[in-house]
């Protein structure tokens, strides 16, 4: 049976996952001053619960969905950034669609585009876009299968570079911070390769504040 309007639209919420800070948006009401914004995945979301005090300090805004590629992050864009009236978001993705979570084969291109329109979405609503680095990972536990991760981590954070430094972007490095001599980020930084330790949030920390100050 084909699906109403109504039922795409059930289904579009939930792929997206919509309804995950619907309550948390309606509750934060109209800031007071600046409000940073941090979209992302599973990284995202452990930070805050991980390093509450961290987001308590600087008010900003988490709005990390675990398991998410680019493409949900895309359509709840509006509702997690832009109807809160952002002034800046800062964007981490790609490690999801590098482990194509949602199923597809990873196609970077595709990966690129969703974060590219991220960032017009919120040049076209008056908000500060900042571009992150995929983490430094090598190995992705929960899809074996997947033998290239650093080499694609790698592939995609040269093309974010690139693109932010055209377009006078800020361009946010943790590979600078979490990176050992191989480039790959360092034991005690990560749990799996993937998701920072308190540690790593830490240097991530004083990296971000100190690429957007």
């Amino acid at each position: 049976m084909a699906l109403g309007i109504g039922g795409a639209e059930a289904q579009a919420q939930k792929w997206a996952h919509l309804g995950r800070y619907a309550d948390a948006n309606a509750a934060l009401g109209a800031p007071e001053g600046p409000r940073v914004v941090l979209m992302g995945d599973s990284i995202t979301d452990g930070w805050v619960s991980q390093r509450s005090d961290f987001f308590a300090a600087t008010g900003f805004v988490g709005r990390g969905i675990s398991g998410e590629e680019s493409s949900q992050m895309l359509l709840r864009f509006r509702a997690d950034v832009i109807d809160i009236q952002a002034s800046m978001v800062v964007i981490l993705a790609g490690i999801n669609d590098i482990a194509y979570n949602l199923g597809d084969p990873y196609n970077e291109d595709l990966c690129f585009a969703n974060i590219r329109s991220m960032v017009d979405l919120a040049w076209q609503n008056g908000i500060r876009p900042v571009v992150c680095s995929v983490l430094p990972s090598y190995e992705l536990r929960w899809r074996p299968e997947v033998t290239d991760v650093f080499e694609k981590v790698c592939s995609l954070n040269a093309r974010l570079k690139a693109f932010c430094e055209r377009h006078s972007i800020t361009y946010v490095d943790y590979g600078a911070v979490l990176s050992g001599a191989d480039g790959r980020i360092r034991e005690g930084l990560t749990t799996d390769t993937v998701h920072p330790t308190a540690a790593g949030y830490e240097l991530m920390e004083k990296c971000l504040l100190e690429a957007i100050r």
